[in-house]
Parts: structure tokens; sequence; C-alpha cells
């Protein structure tokens, strides 16, 4: 099968035999492909490396028999998003979040269209901790994990704004009586639901909140993106 000048963007590289690479790529329309592009760490290579580096668009083409493609072409679509310091390490983070959760050959255009979004947020200076929270509600959204935010898992009653909820990963939000799991207000869980944010404690809790859900998902796992950004917080 051959696919010709598919929007992509790079999510992940590493070295591969000799001199080639071995890619992670989120596709529009054909979720996330591995794709081996052969020959590219030579000296006078037919393809770039430079044009196979994370968080530029590209028009990607292979050719696939089996889990793994074989790179055909590669395109600049659009100018690279410049990320820089702390929005660099939230870009990494959406990555390895895709890289971990999405499964290969898995369309999801929604979630193309959400993480291209993403980046231009962090290129463009909005504010971090939003634009991920934005980016993880979209993606669970967008892998048939959404979460419950209007509404209790057991009754079904509307979310009390002045109400404390645990949100367990399995059911969704329930009064908080001391059981363990992350609090968050009713009021943040409310604002994440209307893409409005909320203050600075709303998003602490909905950071808690997210990284419950996510290792959940991953059967109990981390990110290393977790621990390299909790790393640059405490330096400073």
């Amino acid at each position: 099968m051959r696919i010709d000048q598919q929007p992509a963007y790079v999510l992940h590289a590493r070295a591969y035999r000799e001199t080639s690479l071995l890619l992670e790529c989120l596709t529009r329309d054909h979720g996330r492909v591995g794709l081996v592009a052969r020959g590219v760490r030579r000296e006078r290579a037919r393809l770039a490396r430079a044009e196979l580096e994370p968080f530029l668009p590209l028009a990607l083409s292979w050719s696939a028999r089996g889990e793994l493609g074989t790179l055909v072409g590669a395109e600049a679509a659009g100018a690279p998003q410049r990320l820089v310091g702390d929005a660099l390490l939230a870009g990494l983070y959406l990555n390895e979040l895709v890289v971990r959760l999405v499964a290969r050959q898995d369309a999801h255009p929604e979630l193309f269209g959400a993480y291209a979004l993403a980046l231009g947020r962090l290129a463009g200076g909005e504010p971090l901790a939003w634009t991920l929270r934005r980016f993880e509600r979209d993606l669970l959204d967008a892998l048939g994990y959404g979460l419950q935010l209007a509404c209790e898992a057991e009754s079904d009653a509307p979310l009390r704004p002045d109400a404390d909820y645990v949100y367990l990963p399995e059911y969704g939000p329930l009064p908080w009586r001391g059981q363990p799991g992350p609090r968050v207000r009713g009021a943040d869980l409310l604002a994440l639901d209307a893409d409005v944010a909320p203050d600075a404690e709303g998003l602490a809790a909905l950071r808690r909140l997210m990284r419950a859900v996510i290792a959940a998902h991953l059967g109990g796992g981390e990110l290393r993106a977790w621990r390299v950004l909790g790393e640059a917080l405490r330096r400073r």
C-alpha cells in the first residue's frame, strides 16, 4: 500500500541500524504510524534529516506492507512551531502522551487537529498548564475515554460548582467524603467542560486528576515527561 502526501508530525525518532531512523508519526488519516527512514543519517541522504524534526508540519509519503512502513518522501507543509524552555518540555510531553496512548493505525482526525492546535498555543505563549489540560481532555475524548465533567457518576445529578468531588478514573466524579483519589471542585470540572480556564487552584487539581486518569489508562505506568517537568519546576 502506498500513502502519498499525508499531513503528519514526527513525534519521536531514534537511530535504526547504521544509517536510518525509526520514526513515530502522528498522521491525519492513518493515526500513529511507525516508519523507517532509510539512509537519512548519511552525509548525502536523499531525504534530509532536518525535514524530520518534531513540531514541523509535514506531508509524508510511505509504502507499507506490515506494521512498519518505509518513508519515501517528506516535505515541509508549514513553518515549524518554535518551542523553547517550558513550552519545549510541554511539547515533548504531548509527543510522549500520544506515543504511549494512541495505537498504531488507529485514525483520529480530530486528535490530529487538537495536537496541531496545542502546538500553536504553546508556540504562541498561551498558559502552559491550561493548554496541556485542554489537550489531555481532547485526547481522551478522541480515544473513547472521555471524562465525565457535568454530572455525578452514580446519580447523574448535575455537578454543583460549590461541592467537592473525588474523580475515580473507572467511574467519574463522586461526592467527596474523605475517600482516596484526586479531589476537585465541581466548578473546576465544569470549567474544563466549558473550555474556560479555572483559577490556579483549579488548574492544580485538574493536573492531579489528569495524571490519575492517564496513569490508569497506562496500566498504572508513568510518563518520563512527568518527571522531567516536575524537576524543571522544582529547580525554580
